[in-house]
């Protein structure tokens, strides 16, 4: 599976509402529009994507236990 990054633009522009940066909006994207909760089933999708790679490297977010610890203080 692959992040549609079309699909992304779209529901940022929908869902205006959120607040974060895009690192956090994407994780309200895959949480919604992949249906998925498991923070390593997140993790192994956003780190299989390059830009989304990046993304948890500049926050230092190198598992799924760091990414769920993120997520719980963040959304």
């Amino acid at each position: 599976m692959k992040i549609d990054w079309e699909e992304f633009k779209l529901y940022k522009k929908e869902m205006s509402h959120l607040k974060g940066d895009n690192f956090d909006k994407l994780l309200y994207f895959v949480r919604s529009f992949y249906n998925m909760k498991s923070a390593t089933s997140i993790y192994e999708l956003l780190f299989g994507d390059e830009t989304s790679h990046l993304m948890l490297q500049k926050r230092n977010i190198d598992s799924a236990f760091k990414l769920e610890e993120y997520m719980r203080k963040k959304l």
